[in-house]
Order: C-alpha cells, then structure tokens, then sequence
C-alpha cells in the first residue's frame, strides 16, 4: 500500500515538474513529430491519435498538445519517461531545458515495450522519413535551382531588355540633343534672317529717302530752271518793248524837228521878199487868201493828219499789241518747247532709272534664285547626310541589340546546358540513393533474421558472426557510393547554386552524410550485441 502511494506521490512530482513547463511545451511541440515514437513505446493507443488529429474541437496545435499532454498523464511514470525520450529525440535542446541533462537517446521504454526489433522497426521508419524528407529537399532544391535559373533567364533577359532600353533612351536623348540643336540653328539663322530683313528695309527705306530727295533736287533744279527762262523771256520781252518805245520816240521827235525846221524856212523866206503897197495890198489879200485856204487846206490837212494820226497810233497800238502778243506767244512756245524738253529728259531719265532698276530687280532676283537654289542644295544634301547619320545609328543600334540577344540566348543555351548536365547527375544521384536504400532494407532484413535466431544455437551464432564478417566487407562499397553521390552533389551545388546559398546547402548534405551513416551503425549492431550484456538497460533500470 505504501509502494503504491509512494508510485503516486512520484508521478505527482514529475508531471507537477512538467506542469510548470506547460506553456512552453505546448508552444514548441509538433505532435506529428513525437507522436510515432509514443505510439511505438504503447503509451499513446490508435484512438488516443485518432481522437488528437480527428477531433473536430481540436483543430489548434496547442489545443493537440495539451489534450496529448492529458493522455500521457494519465498513463502515469511510463509515459512520462516516453514523453522525455521523445523530447530527447527530437526536441534536445527543450529536454536539456527540463531536465538540466544532456540528452543520451537509450530508448528504454522503446526497448523494454517492442524490443529490439521494434527499435529497429522505428529506426527504419524514421530513416525512410527522412530519407522522405531529404528526397523531398532534394526535390525542393531542383525546383527551387530550375526557379533560380528561370529567374537568371530572366534578370539576363531583363538586363538585354534594359540595356535595349537605355539603348533606346541614349538614342532618343541624341534626337532630342539634335532636336534641340536644330532649334537652337533655326533660332539662330530666323535671328540673323530677321536681322538682314531689318537692314535689307533700313537700307530700301534709305534708298527710297534719296530717291525722293533726288527727285526733290531735281524738281526744284526744274523750277529754278523754269524760273530762269521764265525771267529770261520777261527780259527779253521787256527790251525789245524797250527798243520799240525808243524807236518810236526817236521818230516822233525827228518828225517833229522836220516839221520845226520847215517853218523857220518859210518864215525866214517871207521875210526876204520886198513888198510895195500895192503889192503889200494885194499880197495882203493874196496872202489873206492864200491864208484862209491855206487854213482851210491847213484845217483839213490838220483833220487828216490827226486821222492819219490816229490811224497810225492805232495801227502803231495794234502792231505793238500784235508784237507783244506775238512775242507773248514766242515765249509761250519757247517756254512749252523747253518744258517740253525738261518733261522729255525727265521721262528719259525716269526711264534710264527705271530700266537700271528692272536690271538691278532681275539681277537680286537671279542671286536670289541661285541663293535660294544653294540652299534648297544643302538643305538636301544636309538632310541626306542626317538621313545617312540616323541609318547608320539605327544600324548601330540594331546591331547592338542583335549583339545582346545574342549574349543572352548564348547565356540561355549555356543555362540549359548545365540545368541539363545537373539532371543528369541529380538521376545519377536518386538511382544511387534508392540501391542504397535497398541495401540497407536488406541488412536491416538480416539484422531481424540474426536477432531472431541468436537464442537457438551458438552455431548460429557464428554464422551471424560470419554474417558481420560480410557486411563489413560489404560497407566500403557503399560507403564509396555515398562518397561519389556526395562528391556529384557538390559538384552540383557549386555549379548551380551561387556562393552566398553554399553554406545552408552543405549543412543539407552533411545532414545526408549523417543520415547515411546511421544505417551503417545498424549493420554493426548484430555483431556488437553478441558481446553485451544486457547493460544498456541500465538507464531504463533507474527510471524504474
């Protein structure tokens, strides 16, 4: 009675010892990963698991934890030892935190409930689980290198696509560094062109202004010259009316000194002639007569001479007017023949003027025209250099980017190449992997036959002994394939994986390494357990 509660008080205390690390257990804890070592120690039943995995309450991990925690306590110190082993196994660091031990992996319970060919049986589950595992690592790592060289294809492409890009953008900066020149030389020949406008206008408006000042000049050098013909034929016109008054009163005054001089004669011979009364007398009477009809003779001679006379002045008035209308009108003529003239010249020289413009017009035009003509000529010859500078730029371009998609199918062929090669080898590798794993399926197979057999005879048992004595001969060879498949996996890692992934992937293959050694242990166990003694118990023996 006493031993039984001594039992209970013990199992108290150690799940009470694993009650305080409850929350973290039932943090770390994967029960998929503990859960096949307690089922083969048979503390944990098929309905236990099915209860833990199936129930539809428990879909948390935690909440699977803690149920599985419940189950194993109530299986008392015996799943107590099985729960530490199994931390010991897959959770150390967690055990050596329990329990302050370093973990020494006896499987006591595991022994003790299924034997040994149970722990073999669990050995070679857990190996085929992890040779799962590393075939489902090496898978991920194909696909994961096939990603990795799908996306080198693509940063290379990427890289042809943007070098292509900067190709074309360097161009485009070119057109617009040429567009802007162009603009700029646009700009400045509309300048300069605007410029020559403005003095090609500034020296016409000069020209036209000493145009018109000559003209100027001209018309009032023929208005001097009108003035001055004018005041010559006034001049004339006044001297020769000059010449016919002094003319006129010359004669006048001859006539009158004739006249004067005939009556001084007459008087003078009147006063010559002696007279005697008689003679007086009648010479009196003869003279009153001669008097009387001389007056008449002299009244009508007086009357006619004043006609006369004013026949003459009005003859001599209609004369002069006449001259002067006739020199009036000679003046007139010389004055219409001359302006007649002036008009003549000026016509013929507007005309020289206008025919040395029409020369100097079709002479401009004719440069012009050529000007133009040299311009048009290197505007197309400059257009045709450019067009010949563009093509052989997009030649360039296009060469260069030929270039690159050559570079990058040439890198892409290359890719596949050693994605090929490395298929090649990675087969290589999983036909070895799986004549391994058939070798140690076998062995394992033998160990079971040995154990089963070593309680029979000694006989036997040297013939287990001979069965060692084999398959140690027998381990070189695999041990030289595991060599070569782990020498073709570097091989293939270093060719596909860059520099920075080299660490991560050899702790993988040093995993293998590790992994494949462990079947290798197990074909020495036959020959080691014929010389035991029961002594790796002992641990089991002192949980008791």
């Amino acid at each position: 009675m006493t031993d039984s509660i001594h039992v209970l008080d013990l199992e108290d205390d150690c799940w009470s010892q694993l009650e305080d690390y409850r929350l973290l257990l039932i943090k770390t804890i994967e029960p998929t990963r503990i859960t096949p070592y307690l089922r083969q120690c048979r503390v944990l039943s098929s309905e236990d698991e099915e209860q833990i995995y199936n129930d539809p309450n428990l879909v948390i991990r935690r909440r699977k934890v803690g149920v599985l925690l419940d189950i194993l306590q109530r299986t008392g110190t015996k799943g107590y030892v099985a729960f530490l082993e199994s931390l010991e196994i897959d959770y150390p660091q967690l055990y050596q935190k329990i329990t302050g031990k370093e973990p020494a992996r006896v499987f006591s319970i595991l022994v003790d409930e299924a034997g040994e060919s149970g722990l073999t049986q669990y050995l070679m589950s857990e190996v085929t689980r992890l040779q799962k595992q590393v075939e489902e690592e090496r898978r991920r790592h194909q696909e994961a290198s096939k990603r990795i060289a799908i996306l080198d294809d693509t940063v290379r492409e990427q890289q042809v696509r943007e070098k292509e890009l900067r190709k074309q953008k360097e161009r485009v900066q070119r057109l617009r560094e040429e567009r802007d020149r162009l603009w700029d030389e646009m700009r400045q020949l509309k300048d300069e062109n605007y410029s020559l406008m403005h003095n090609i206008t500034r020296l016409s408006e000069e020209k036209n202004g000493a145009l018109m000042s000559n003209r100027d000049l001209q018309l009032n050098i023929e208005k001097l010259k009108h003035n001055l013909m004018n005041a010559e034929s006034v001049s004339e016109i006044q001297r020769k009316r000059t010449i016919t008054l002094k003319k006129g009163t010359i004669r006048k005054l001859q006539k009158e000194n004739d006249h004067l001089a005939a009556r001084l004669q007459e008087m003078e011979h009147t006063r010559q002639e002696p007279t005697t009364p008689d003679e007086q007398e009648m010479s009196r009477q003869v003279m009153e007569d001669y008097k009387q009809h001389a007056h008449i003779q002299y009244q009508e001679l007086v009357n006619s001479l004043c006609t006369l006379r004013r026949e003459l002045k009005e003859a001599e008035q209609m004369c002069s007017k006449y001259s002067e209308e006739k020199e009036v009108l000679e003046l007139k003529n010389t004055m219409l023949r001359k302006d007649s003239r002036m008009y003549q010249d000026r016509m013929e020289d507007i005309l020289k003027q206008m025919e040395q413009v029409i020369e100097e017009r079709n002479k401009a035009m004719s440069t012009r025209e050529e000007y133009h003509k040299e311009i048009a000529q290197n505007l197309q010859d400059k257009d045709q250099y450019r067009k010949q500078i563009r093509e052989l730029g997009e030649k360039c371009d296009e060469l260069q980017v030929q270039l690159l998609r050559t570079q990058g199918e040439v890198l892409s062929l290359q890719n596949q190449l050693r994605r090929q090669h490395c298929t090649y080898q990675a087969s290589d590798f999983e036909d070895s992997s799986l004549a391994s794993s058939f070798e140690l399926r076998s062995q394992t197979s033998e160990e079971e036959g040995l154990t089963k057999a070593k309680n029979e005879s000694q006989s036997k048992a040297s013939e287990e002994h001979d069965v060692c004595k084999t398959d140690d001969g027998g381990l070189p060879q695999h041990k030289k394939a595991d060599e070569d498949t782990v020498r073709c996996d570097d091989k293939m890692l270093k060719e596909e994986l860059p520099y920075s992934c080299r660490p991560r992937a050899n702790f993988y293959y040093r995993r293998k390494r590790a992994v494949r050694a462990k079947p290798a242990a197990n074909v020495h166990a036959p020959c080691q357990l014929e010389h035991t003694s029961g002594s790796e118990n002992s641990d089991t023996d002192g949980f008791g």
